[in-house]
């Protein structure tokens, strides 16, 4: 042990001698890593479609609707629209949110729904869709003029979207207004069927 300390008593006030310098010498380094750093041009922002103001489900998007906002590359959420001029919100959205495809009426808007597919029905009343949601369940009701017994045609549907056409008359020659929803594939010829023929009203599901 004696041997190994005075082998290290040189080295050890060599060590001393020159801390100073040592202390310079990691300062320098670390004031030059700062600096590196500082001027380290960040990634370029990536140019993002937002809602330039609130907007109401059923807004045809036009150009004073949207903005470009610079998003870092990371944060640019997926399934943003790329064109979206002239389609139509199938939900609200806030003044600054991303316009992405599951906000805009289409085959989007069933993400999230394995198996369904969107389907638009025409309700004869502008004010029954009125109390509508999207993300409501429904049950589609056909009630035949003629005095048929009303039926379900399909059970338990989620309203996809409301679009905002309340005074447009459909192919039967009745007012009122559309609204998406997502339907079984197997369910989508009754519900045109009915749509077609018949009055089609709606039910809350329990």
């Amino acid at each position: 042990m004696r041997r190994l300390a005075s082998l290290l008593r040189p080295v050890r006030r060599a060590v001393l001698a020159r801390r100073r310098l040592l202390a310079a010498l990691l300062t320098a380094v670390a004031v030059a890593a700062g600096l590196h750093a500082a001027s380290a041009e960040p990634p370029p922002d990536v140019a993002v479609l937002v809602a330039a103001r609130d907007l109401p489900a059923g807004t045809v998007v036009g150009a004073h609707d949207v903005r470009r906002v610079g998003f870092a590359p990371g944060s640019v959420p997926a399934g943003l629209a790329r064109d979206p001029a002239g389609r139509t919100l199938a939900a609200p959205m806030r003044a600054g949110e991303p316009l992405t495809d599951v906000r805009l009426v289409g085959p989007a808007l069933t993400d999230g729904y394995p198996g369904l597919v969107a389907v638009p029905v025409r309700l004869p009343d502008a004010g029954m869709a009125g109390l509508l949601r999207v993300g409501d369940r429904i049950d589609l009701v056909s009630a035949d003029p003629q005095g048929r017994s009303a039926e379900v045609v399909a059970a338990d549907v989620p309203v996809l979207a409301l679009p905002d056409t309340p005074t447009e008359v459909g192919a039967a020659g009745l007012s009122g207004r559309l609204v998406v929803v997502g339907a079984e594939p197997a369910d989508v010829a009754r519900i045109a069927d009915a749509s077609v023929r018949t009055f089609v009203t709606l039910a809350f599901s329990g």
